[in-house]
């Protein structure tokens, strides 16, 4: 293309050349423009930097004046090259303005020049010599809190970077930063803000419907899990301890309660094989009742509905199933009583808690159902348009006497993750605070009252890291602390959204994790085997209060992201609770035959429960009653009554009309009719003497009667023949005559008698 346009009579090549190359210079030597011809692109946002910089520690989390910056941490060389000539430098930035600020900051990764800030006086820099491939190096920076560029109140961003060269750049540059946020706000403000924080004292599911084949009902674990929850160093040990010294409400499922004082009193635990042990962690489980016991004194305390029912799954997925409904009052019923009994403080029953805060119209129907006219949400799914300028308290009328009370979304999820690490626990500590102090800067007159809700069963590290960050506030200068009611209780800002978000907008993560339709219908079912069980127990309450917490385990929010093992639960209460009502019945009985025209056919019913059963009728019905009876009919019943571990037998008259076998079935049923437990068949067979039969054996009888007198006759006749032949015998026989006739006459009427 040169060469046709130098044949074209254009600019000769060479000096087109020359003429590009004083341009360039030219260019170069104008600022702006040199920078758009030398400076190399940004650097694209990546997690591979050469260099990782880590902070394990910022003290203190919100400096001062007068304080002494302290930051701690590690650099790591990421590469194959040694670096050399490094040092760990600080860079203050000047104060974010908003809180989509703070998370633009937050969610960088790489370096940014002329976007991150420069660095501080190098005096207060980590020298690092020599940093090996594939190697760390920890570092310390003080750095005096007037020695930083902080003017006014504010969230400033704070970045810890790694400058050196490496092999194959032999110049200064940045290998590595790390961004975090310094709240700055020395003296205490004029308007603080409210800031409740809920405190969630929640498990999953440990305790069975089973309780044992003894008096006492000792009940039976799953497993022995809890245990390692409420040792010390344990999940539920760390809310309970450090929640004690903190500005906090508790929000407990009283489930956790019940367990744990089951505990208390002596426990099994279910083992793989199916047998029960004797369960070991008895003192633990008293130790930690007593700490929380202690810990909740002179605190606010809000109850949630027993084993904490997922709201939504019921609202979704529940309500028509008949029945699902009518559990939430008793859970709401039971879970004020179960704290009061147990820690013995009042607790409020006026809240409800969806998973992650989300609603839609019919969670908050479901959830207002049961009394709770508090519905904690969160502020991303109960949404501002954003008119308003600035974040309004957490109370929002929302109709019908009820209140969203919209948790803050940015503090809420502050600590979901991994917090093991000491770095991402610094990290989540301070963005926690930045947010906190923005909302208090934001441009309003008015107080407002915010609300953290964070995850249900925050790990040991994410309750430490909730912990430090709640330390972090007890100053006081922008914050002070206020409990859910009062926040609820709040004057609501008349510009807030009270719309409650359509279905539509519920989030489709969450509700693939919803309760399935199956687990209602299964709950259903249990609900209906528990009525028809009940009525025949002297002592019901020894089966419906283990079964209907039961229930209302198997609805519990717990069982998110667990749907074969929550299966697996209802499956086995169901079973348990069939098997019980087994232990009721009739026993099997072999075939009988009846000889004659009527007889006795005893019935036994069975009962192996360590309680008596009453209430119950047994019926004995024939299949053919014109030829076997009961009574004038062909069936017949008698009430029952049987002792706990005893059997009874039963007596029932059969009339039979005709011989041959016949089928007999023998069920029992409740005072109301219906069936309880199998039927049992047997056969009758009946073998009936006929008028016909009766005339044959008549007419024999008469003919022997006959056949006796003729030979009776016979015999007198032959005797009496006899006697006329001694008659005539001569006289000199005469003197022995009279002794024989008198023994011959003796032994006539003998033999004749």
């Amino acid at each position: 293309m040169a060469e046709a346009a130098d044949n074209q009579g254009a600019v000769p090549a060479p000096a087109r050349r020359r003429w590009l190359r004083r341009a360039v210079v030219l260019l170069a030597g104008t600022p702006v423009l040199a920078a758009l011809v030398y400076a190399p692109a940004p650097p694209a946002e990546a997690a591979d930097a050469p260099v990782d910089v880590q902070l394990d520690t910022l003290a203190p989390t919100a400096p001062v004046k007068g304080d002494t910056l302290t930051i701690s941490g590690t650099v790591v060389n990421n590469t194959r090259e040694k670096i050399s000539n490094a040092h760990v430098g600080l860079r203050v930035g000047p104060a974010l303005g908003d809180r989509a600020a703070i998370d633009e900051v937050a969610d960088r990764t790489a370096f940014r020049p002329g976007t991150d800030p420069a660095e501080i006086d190098s005096a207060y820099a980590a020298k690092i010599d020599s940093l090996p491939a594939k190697a760390g190096q920890a570092f310390t920076l003080k750095v005096p809190v007037n020695k930083l560029p902080l003017d006014k109140d504010g969230v400033y961003q704070l970045g810890v970077s790694l400058s050196g060269e490496s092999g194959s750049r032999s110049y200064e540059q940045v290998l590595g930063i790390k961004r975090t946020f310094l709240p700055w706000q020395p003296e205490a403000a004029s308007k603080r803000s409210h800031l409740a924080y809920a405190w969630p004292l929640i498990s999953t599911t440990h305790l069975t419907a089973e309780t044992g084949s003894d008096e006492t009902q000792t009940p039976v674990f799953q497993d022995d899990k809890l245990a390692d929850e409420l040792k010390p160093g344990g999940r539920l040990e760390q809310m309970v301890t450090l929640g004690k010294e903190l500005p906090i409400t508790w929000v407990i499922d009283p489930d956790l309660l019940y367990t744990v004082d089951a505990m208390t009193k002596g426990y099994r635990v279910r083992t793989p094989d199916g047998r029960t042990v004797q369960g070991k962690n008895k003192a633990v489980a008293e130790q930690w009742l007593s700490s929380l016991e202690s810990a909740v004194q002179g605190k606010k305390v809000v109850a949630l509905p027993f084993a904490d029912p997922d709201i939504a799954s019921l609202a979704h997925r529940g309500k028509d199933v008949s029945g699902t409904l009518g559990q939430l009052r008793p859970a709401t019923d039971k879970a004020k009583q179960a704290v009061e009994t147990v820690l013995h403080v009042p607790a409020s029953t006026g809240f409800s808690w969806p998973v992650d805060g989300a609603i839609d119209p019919s969670i908050v129907n479901v959830a207002t159902s049961a009394g709770a006219h508090n519905v904690l949400t969160r502020s991303d799914s109960l949404r501002e348009t954003g008119s308003l300028g600035y974040t309004p308290s957490a109370a929002r009328p929302i109709g019908a006497g009820s209140t969203a009370v919209v948790a803050d979304a940015d503090l809420s999820t502050a600590f979901e993750g991994d917090m093991l690490g000491a770095g991402n626990s610094t990290l989540a500590v301070q963005r926690f605070l930045a947010h906190s102090l923005a909302l208090n800067l934001q441009n309003t007159g008015e107080q407002r009252s915010f609300v953290v809700a964070p995850q249900r069963m925050p790990s040991s590290s994410q309750v430490q890291t909730m912990a430090a960050a709640l330390r972090g506030l007890q100053s006081g200068r922008w914050t002070q602390p206020t409990d859910l009611e009062a926040a609820a209780a709040a004057k609501p800002d008349p510009g807030a959204a009270t719309q409650v978000p359509g279905a539509g907008q519920y989030p489709d993560s969450l509700r693939k994790q919803e309760l399935p339709v199956s687990a209602f219908e299964d709950i259903r079912t249990t609900q209906n085997t528990l009525d028809h069980f009940k009525v025949i127990l002297s002592a019901p309450d020894r089966v419906e209060i283990p079964f209907g917490n039961t229930m209302n385990r198997e609805m519990s929010s717990t069982w998110r992201g667990r749907p074969e093992e929550a299966k697996e639960y209802r499956e086995q209460a169901q079973r348990y609770l069939l098997g019980l009502t087994e232990k009721v019945k009739v026993i099997p009985k072999s075939d009988a035959t009846l000889s004659g025209h009527s007889a006795t056919i005893p019935v036994t019913v069975q009962n192996s429960l360590v309680q008596d059963v009453h209430d119950l009728v047994l019926r004995v019905k024939s299949a053919n009653p014109t030829r076997l009876m009961f009574g004038d009919s062909g069936t017949a019943q008698q009430e029952v009554t049987v002792q706990a571990d005893h059997s009874q037998t039963l007596k029932f008259t059969a009339n039979a009309t005709a011989s041959g076998p016949v089928e007999v079935s023998a069920q029992l049923f409740t005072k109301d009719g219906v069936p309880y437990g199998k039927e049992r068949k047997f056969t009758v067979d009946a073998t009936e003497i006929t008028p016909t039969v009766m005339l044959v054996i008549a007419g024999g009888v008469l003919l022997l009667v006959l056949a006796g007198i003729k030979m009776y006759a016979s015999r007198k006749r032959v005797a009496a023949r006899a006697a006329a032949e001694e008659d005539t015998q001569p006289s000199d026989e005469s003197p022995d005559t009279g002794p024989q006739s008198a023994s011959g006459s003796g032994t006539g009427e003998t033999v004749d008698r």
